[in-house]
């Protein structure tokens, strides 16, 4: 079990240093969910480091430890090949994303590990139907400030869809 999903402990009182780092956090989240809403995934590999890992993944495998993902990259050059795939060889119906992300949270940090994550539900509209539920669950993050920005180590969006309606294109 990742640590940013361990048994709730309270963090301490709310300091302006904690409250500070939530809302860096939620302005990244933001930030990335705006540019996979506006189709600009060619932007995503920029918010992670090299070695990283990005994973969508079902709460069932996840919590079991299994590693089947519907979506694996492990590094930096797995999620570049995933968006030039995505974008040269795949044909697919025009669709639309929209993310909605709340209860943005820190876990713990672990010397310059940050464990934070999120609850994210995301709507997808295909252009000859209503838009539908993609995908409901949690990210699970582990991040770094490198330079004065947070960088994500490790991104695994949880998923507790008994099955993903469509399949999945790109990375949540």
């Amino acid at each position: 079990m990742n640590d940013v999903l361990r048994p709730a402990t309270r963090l301490g009182p709310a300091t302006s240093q904690a409250l500070a780092l939530v809302q860096e956090l939620r302005f990244l989240y933001d930030e990335i969910a705006d540019l996979l809403d506006r189709d600009q995934i060619e932007a995503l590999p920029c918010y992670f480091v090299d070695e990283c890992l990005y994973q969508i993944i079902s709460r069932e495998n996840y919590d079991q430890g299994l590693p089947a993902a519907t979506l694996y990259c492990d590094g930096i050059r797995m999620l570049r090949d995933r968006v030039l795939a995505l974008r040269e060889t795949q044909v697919y119906e025009p669709r639309s994303w929209r993310h909605f992300i709340s209860g943005v949270r820190v876990s713990h940090i672990a010397g310059d590990v940050i464990y934070a994550g999120a609850n994210v539900m995301v709507t997808e509209a295909m252009s000859d139907s209503e838009p539908t539920l993609l995908l409901v669950g949690l990210y699970a993050d582990r991040l770094i400030r490198r330079d004065g920005q947070l960088f994500l180590i490790e991104r695994s969006v949880i998923y507790d869809n008994y099955r993903v309606v469509r399949s999945l294109i790109a990375p949540v």
